[in-house]
């Protein structure tokens, strides 16, 4: 588009066919993911509006943090089979990236969202990894095949002339249907106001874009150069979007309810303190027929007793006015609710809620089919192959003459996909030793290869596996100790002694 367009709302350019209603769908998540709800408006005893805040209880944060955890760990490894230096070589991308603590986190926002992107890119001689948040990917065409033409969105905002002024950068990545190259080119937009994109500027308008080219053209690429994971399961919100949904898209009903449930037991605990009511008089100081000065009865420090006027005839005394709270009300329907909770989510009830049962070993999880395995091994699936793309694209980003001259980071032909292989530990939930002991009794029966047991037991890959049993094999044994002493220690009799 050219320069002095000017956009409402993303969703408005040509080139994005996403319906906004996704956009929104997003945008809404995330208030529930951060806990951003309005403060409760009510009418006090006297008929006065007053507002408190909402005490909600967070279990889109915690659910999404859970199964972040469960997911995906730094106890992963990735290997490129039959090819050691590639292999070392992306590894030290990713841990120079921080990679697997930040998928950890990202996968923690990308199940309360439904999805988000990772962005490999050049910065000087490194290869760095950008990752984007649901809100700021957006696929431009609405179908559900993979996604291959994408707006990354970049928001800052600054103070000019006492005015709070907001920059979007929008980076669209789109092939040619004609050459088949790739094209990412950029554009900035300048709003005064927070819900718009505003009106388009240069690139040199913010310090921090002034060297960013306004297109970029890329040749023999086979892949887009970002890569988005998206949550395991159909988009029923809107079926022909690619995006993904997440925990909140299903379960808005049921995290309404347990929020309200948990602030309306909280604002109950407040109103339950102890009260007890007594005569005015008998909290002030009062002055006797003496002029004599008595201090108060009470302990000014507290706020348990509160005065009340009698008639003069008959004084009120000492009357516990308490209400009592209903705990166990509360406590079983935030129970029932958080199970019913836990169930649409795919986490296996007792996860957040400890009954007699909630508690099971790494054994019993797997035995009794528990939906949590179920759930890991789907998001497992969508993780392996993020992480496949993601290696793609960093080799592709390293060997592109385009970006790097005649001298590029690392060279490697694509026309031949790299095989990567990826071992995650199941600690959580299978029993290691019960697994070994098992694998070594199917070992011995001659039904399990040594490879797939190095591989299974210790998290080999197949090279490493292949490497191990190739030295155990060229070990040769020392020849045991037969026979008399003397013959295996050259020590034998001397003729002296026949």
């Amino acid at each position: 588009m050219g320069m002095g367009n000017s956009l409402v709302n993303l969703t408005d350019d040509p080139r994005i066919e996403l319906p906004i209603a996704e956009v929104e769908r997003i945008q809404k998540d995330i208030q529930y993911f951060t806990g951003d709800f309005p403060d409760v408006e009510y009418l006090n005893s006297r008929g006065k509006h007053r507002k408190r805040k909402f005490e909600y209880l967070n279990v889109v944060k915690l659910a999404s943090r859970r199964i972040a955890s469960i997911v995906f760990n730094s106890k992963c490894d990735i290997a490129i089979n039959n090819d050691q230096s590639t292999n070392d070589w992306i590894n030290q991308v990713l841990e120079d990236n921080n990679f697997f603590n930040l998928l950890e986190e990202a996968l923690e926002k990308g199940a309360a969202l439904g999805g988000f992107a990772m962005r490999p890119y050049l910065d000087g001689n490194k290869i760095k990894i950008a990752w984007i948040r649901a809100d700021q990917f957006i696929p431009l065409h609405s179908n559900t095949n993979n996604i291959s033409d994408a707006v990354i969105t970049s928001r800052t905002q600054q103070i000019e002339q006492d005015t709070t002024i907001y920059y979007t950068l929008l980076e669209f990545h789109e092939w040619d249907s004609h050459t088949g190259d790739y094209r990412i080119t950029n554009e900035l937009y300048r709003s005064d106001t927070e819900k718009e994109v505003g009106q388009q500027v240069s690139l040199s308008t913010l310090d921090a874009y002034k060297d960013l080219d306004d297109e970029v053209v890329l040749h023999g690429l086979v892949r887009p150069l970002f890569v988005y994971f998206k949550t395991p399961g159909a988009n029923n919100i809107s079926i022909e979007s690619p995006l993904g949904t997440g925990i909140v898209d299903n379960s808005k009903t049921i995290i309404d309810t347990i929020n309200k449930v948990h602030d309306q037991f909280y604002w109950e605990i407040v109103l339950g303190q102890r009260r007890i009511a007594v005569d005015a008089s008998m909290l002030g100081s009062s002055v006797d027929g003496d002029d004599e000065v008595h201090p108060p009865l009470f302990d000014s420090d507290q706020n348990i007793y509160q005065g009340f006027y009698s008639d003069g005839k008959d004084s009120i005394g000492v009357k516990d006015m308490t209400s009592p709270i209903r705990s166990t009300e509360y406590k079983d329907a935030l129970d029932h609710f958080i199970k019913e909770f836990e169930t649409q989510i795919g986490l296996s009830t007792g996860t957040f809620s400890y009954g007699s049962d909630g508690l099971k070993t790494a054994t019993e999880v797997v035995s009794n089919n528990s939906m949590t395995y179920q759930t890991r091994s789907s998001y497992l699936t969508m993780v392996e192959k993020a992480i496949d793309e993601l290696v793609i694209s960093i080799l592709e980003l390293a060997s592109n003459r385009d970006l790097n001259g005649k001298k590029v980071l690392y060279s490697y032909d694509l026309t031949t996909l790299p095989d990567v292989k990826l071992h995650f530990d199941d600690g959580v939930f299978v029993d290691k030793d019960k697994q070994m002991e098992e694998d070594l009794k199917a070992l011995s029966a001659g039904v399990l290869s040594k490879q797939t047991f190095l591989e299974r037991n210790y998290g080999m890959s197949t090279d490493d596996a292949q490497k191990e049993i190739d030295q155990i094999n060229n070990e040769q044994p020392e020849p045991p100790i037969t026979g008399d002493y003397e013959q295996n220690t050259g020590f034998g009799k001397g003729d002296d002694d026949e």
